[in-house]
């Protein structure tokens, strides 16, 4: 079965994606490994220890060829990734709804907004008008440096682009309406303190 995305670049299996990382060599950092892996072994260990609830959404597909060798059975021949409405990942903590994105960026300096959509900045900023917490996770892939960027900066530097100004956030001024987050071992990207942070629970802001 064929798989696409939006684009129409075809779908490689995470399968065929983990043996060609398997070969790299693999240091305690884990750098052969995405932001989206990461997050992913983060929030597991979340959800096994009863720290929080969060979840990667699915990405919803588009069926578009379908064979019925039987009555009873349906093979999907071709499908394609459709993009997504809302954002990567939400969740619950501390009885507060979780709602973000994660991406990351191979530029050292600044950080492209063309990695969002109108509709994903509009759903953050609704989230956190309804008292949810909404956030991009970014990581500066060179460096391994990861920030946790609460929607209303995102928001702000988005407008600014619309408005004519420029298409990126500056390193600098990611650096200065961000939280950096330490990486470790379990849990590998421990947002969970940023929010701590973020809802009062370290009020000397220290992590």
């Amino acid at each position: 079965m064929a798989f696409h995305y939006p684009n129409g670049r075809k779908y490689v299996s995470k399968n065929s994606e983990a043996i060609q990382r398997s070969i790299k060599k693999s240091s305690f950092s884990n750098r052969g490994k995405t932001l989206e892996d990461d997050l992913n072994d983060t929030n597991e260990y979340y959800v096994a220890n009863g720290i929080a609830i969060v979840h990667k959404k699915p990405t919803p597909i588009q069926i578009v060829d379908v064979h019925y060798p039987k009555r009873s059975a349906a093979v999907i021949k071709e499908a394609y990734f459709k993009q997504a409405s809302t954002t990567d990942y939400n969740g619950v903590y501390k009885g507060k709804h979780l709602d973000f994105e994660a991406k990351e960026t191979q530029n050292p300096t600044s950080f492209p907004l063309k990695n969002f959509h109108e509709h994903q900045i509009r759903h953050m900023e609704s989230i956190a008008q309804q008292g949810g917490i909404a956030f991009v996770i970014i990581r500066f892939s060179k460096t391994d440096e990861i920030y946790l960027m609460e929607s209303e900066h995102l928001t702000k530097f988005w407008n600014r682009m619309i408005e004519g100004g420029r298409k990126s956030i500056t390193k600098t001024e990611v650096e200065s309406c961000s939280k950096q987050i330490s990486l470790g071992f379990h849990p590998r990207i421990d947002y969970i303190k940023v929010i701590d942070s973020i809802l009062g629970l370290f009020p000397n802001g220290s992590l």
